[in-house]
């Protein structure tokens, strides 16, 4: 019974954290050092997320497009590269003011940010 209880502790703790996602992103001058390129929109029609940067990692905690920028790459959740072109990148982003206006609108790429 003991064993089981740990086995199953341990699985309750695996599962917690694959779903914990945190938008803890470092931007990084190489696109080689990147987990994904993003291109910044100038209109939120255009981006498969609008995002909102938030001023503490606490506010950043999960994956609806409220980021947290690091000074550390190894701080970061995600790590990436703002490129030119919207053809070179993975995720369109558009930053927005509001934090009540972070969405995804294309949730067909949220496994980008996990």
């Amino acid at each position: 019974m003991k064993r089981l209880f740990t086995i199953f502790t341990v699985f309750v703790f695996v599962l917690i954290s694959l779903n914990s996602v945190a938008q803890k992103v470092y931007s990084t001058d190489s696109k080689y050092d990147a987990d994904i390129q993003v291109y910044v929109a100038d209109s939120k029609y255009d981006a498969d997320l609008v995002v909102y940067k938030v001023s503490s990692k606490y506010d950043a905690d999960d994956n609806k497009g409220l980021w947290y920028f690091t000074d550390s790459k190894y701080d970061a959740d995600k790590k990436i590269y703002l490129c030119d072109s919207k053809y070179d990148a993975d995720l369109i982003i558009y930053f927005t003011d509001s934090k009540y206006s972070a969405e995804w609108r294309d949730s067909s790429k949220k496994h980008l940010m996990y």
